[in-house]
């Protein structure tokens, strides 16, 4: 590959919700720039860019992948994001690297509420950025409508850049505002020069007014002159443009149809003349090994800074590491220091990304997106630097996985390799979590939702070759009592020889919730020797694993031992521990024992128009909203609400919200369950004792 100016090099991101057609742009800006020799398609399973198996079965992004285009003498990084809810950490992640974003529309009346997230991503990052509508082919008579709707809904001024021409229903061609100029698009993308009906005066003049009024108001001075009925000429509207994106002042909108490649080199055009370069990228901030924040200039002076914000892991081609370079130069065959990590790493050949296709480079200078093959140490979110010039720079922080199954292995075999494929998956995927809970004996794997979660055991099995089977995660229920009770446990058995002897008097007494258990001693006399002691309690501990109303542990209970028997021959710990346990499962049937259930502290983030839902919502779940704040333009409900009723809260509140609504979630605290649904579960953990039998 030729050498680019940095003056050259820009890198964008596509980012959208699903469905819009980001990786259809995609694959047309890669086949009009010659980067593929052949259009990719979504819906025949051609894309070269969702080229994982799970993402053809599912004909949806489910990573973000990185390709290029070459186009008039530039060089174009793209990183094509996901739009699924579930898979958001991606499209973060990405932001983080991109010098500009173009954020992808259609009938944005139906994905206005979620298209508001994408947009508050983009502002939060302080991302120059441009609006592509596509579909235009099946929804022309939409456009009016979705750039009324655009205006109204985004801070920033926006500005049109050319305007869809149909013929009947069918989108013939653009007028290209800013030249004022027709062009009519041939089946393979091409854009000719046409001349435009006289009918279309109106229509030209009225967004050919409202492109010039956007960009002069930018500029006191400019906006004067326009007042005045000064003729605003091409070149100050361009270059006010460009200074506007730059600023995030202003939000050019193209349009057209990827499937067709209608617009699509229009879009290409636009990327180049009014988006960030490589050269006009801003710093990058960082901390020091201090902790002071350090900014690197985007120079090629500057020392090495990169950052390694995508990393696959391949069965056959091991770990690839994808990063961003901010700074300085970076070469293959060198070594590189990872301050996250405070180690060395070996690079070996560096490569460019087209999907899964790895292109050699000799080398990687600010503004470039390579990869790297099996990197020791690094993980998604680290920085790659120089030791002499350590900087950190913050990771996208990783979004809490809300949505858990239990999962269980098909095969020994699918046992063995669970854990070691998990690792693997957990590298390129941070956002899943797996664990096996203690009180359920489940192993659970958690990610951002239900969708998530599929895709993960279909990777297993697709990847891997690991097979299991997911189920709805059992609740850790625990029991208590509520009264105090005494029991005598008496354990004897005689055989031929040496029997066994032990006999314990216990008192179960309530304590506070959340204060566990307490083992007091209270034999006087040395009824019970004190080396038998610890049995009991042993005996005692045991029978707390499993209560005698469902099987579930047995929590918040003060057990004191207060009297009992011993027999100088036959006594022994086995004895002793029986006898501890029997007198604990007698005491627990007279103390009124309870079923628990766990608390989770629930804050829930969505939109003003949804409060009403959310909150009715909460209460239908036995839930308790303590407060409501307000951040940012969106409100947090806190809420206390039991674990039963949101495992599966992540797609529901998703269908609340139209995608717009998240939420965090923690373990509080054990309260007693409702009578009517104590004895319903209890009857339940029942029928799951025999069925284990």
């Amino acid at each position: 590959m030729k050498d680019y100016s940095r003056d050259n090099v820009n890198t964008i991101a596509l980012i959208s919700p699903h469905g819009t057609g980001k990786t259809t742009l995609a694959e047309g800006m890669m086949f009009l720039s010659g980067t593929t020799d052949k259009l990719g398609k979504v819906d025949d399973g051609s894309s070269t860019l969702d080229f994982e198996l799970e993402e053809k079965s599912r004909k949806m992004s489910i990573n973000s992948h990185v390709s290029f285009a070459e186009w008039n003498g530039n060089i174009i990084n793209v990183v094509d994001t996901p739009g699924f809810s579930n898979f958001l950490f991606e499209a973060e992640s990405s932001l983080k690297v991109v010098d500009s974003a173009i954020l992808v529309l259609n009938s944005y009346s139906s994905i206005k509420s979620q298209a508001k997230r994408f947009r508050s991503m983009i502002d939060e990052m302080k991302l120059p950025s441009m609006i592509f509508i596509n579909k235009l082919d099946k929804e022309i008579d939409n456009y009016e409508n979705n750039l009324k709707e655009i205006q109204n809904d985004y801070k920033a001024r926006i500005a049109p850049l050319n305007i869809p021409i149909k013929e009947g229903d069918i989108l013939r061609g653009l007028y290209d505002l800013v030249e004022q100029k027709y062009f009519v698009f041939s089946k393979d993308g091409q854009q000719n020069e046409n001349p435009l009906d006289d009918n279309y005066g109106d229509y030209v003049k009225k967004h050919r007014e409202f492109l010039i009024e956007s960009v002069a108001e930018l500029d006191d001075e400019l906006l004067e002159r326009y007042l005045e009925g000064e003729t605003i000429d091409n070149n100050t509207i361009i270059e006010n443009l460009k200074r506007g994106i730059t600023n995030c002042n202003i939000v050019p909108i193209l349009c057209g149809s990827a499937i067709e490649l209608i617009g699509v080199s229009a879009l290409l055009d636009g990327i180049v003349k009014y988006c960030p370069s490589a050269a006009g990228s801003k710093p990058v901030k960082g901390l020091d090994e201090n902790g002071e924040e350090v900014v690197r200039e985007p120079g090629l002076q500057q020392p090495p800074t990169a950052y390694i914000f995508k990393t696959i892991s391949d069965p056959y081609a091991g770990k690839i590491t994808i990063f961003k370079v901010f700074s300085g130069e970076i070469k293959p065959d060198s070594t590189i220091f990872n301050s996250s990590k405070d180690s060395k790493e070996k690079l070996t050949h560096l490569y460019r990304l087209i999907g899964k296709k790895q292109i050699p480079v000799e080398n990687a200078l600010h503004g470039d997106i390579v990869a790297v093959n099996k990197l020791k140490d690094a993980q998604t979110g680290d920085t790659l630097t120089v030791e002499s010039e350590k900087i950190i720079i913050e990771p996208t922080m990783i979004p809490q996985a809300v949505m858990s199954y239990a999962i269980e292995p098909i095969s020994r075999s699918d046992e063995d390799k669970l854990m070691p494929s998990l690792n693997r998956i957990q590298e390129e995927d941070p956002v899943i979590q797996y664990k096996v809970v203690d009180e359920t004996k489940e192993f659970l794997l958690s990610g951002a939702g239900q969708v998530h979660v599929e895709v993960i055991v279909e990777r297993l099995k697709s990847k891997y070759g690991v097979e299991v089977k997911l189920k709805t995660p059992r609740v850790p229920y625990k029991e208590t009592i509520r009264s105090r009770s005494k029991a005598e446990g008496k354990y004897i058995k005689q055989t031929g020889g040496r029997g066994q002897y032990g006999d314990a008097w216990l008192e179960l007494i309530p304590l506070q919730r959340g204060s566990g258990y307490e083992f007091v001693n209270n034999i006087v006399g040395g009824v019970i020797p004190r080396n038998f002691i610890p049995s009991v309690e042993k005996g005692v501990i045991e029978a707390m694993k499993k209560g005698i109303s469902s099987g579930y542990p047995v929590v918040d209970v003060k057990v004191r031992l207060f009297d009992g028997k011993h027999h100088p021959v036959d006594s022994s710990d086995i004895a002793f521990q029986i006898a501890g346990s029997m007198a604990f499962k007698k005491a627990m049937e007279n103390a009124k024992p309870q079923l628990l259930e766990p608390i989770m502290s629930m804050k829930i983030s969505a939109p003003e128009d949804c409060m009403g839902d959310i909150i009715g919502d909460v209460n239908s779940r036995r839930g308790k909203v303590s407060g409501v704040d307000s951040f940012a333009g969106e409100n947090v409900i806190n809420a206390l609400i039991p674990m039963s009723e949101v495992l599966t809260y992540a797609p529901e509140l998703r269908s609340i919200t139209s995608g717009r609504g998240t939420f965090k979630m923690d373990f509080s605290h054990y309260e007693e369950v409702p009578n009517h649904l104590a004895a319903k579960i209890v009857e339940e953990s029942s029928k799951d004792i025999e069925s284990e039998h």
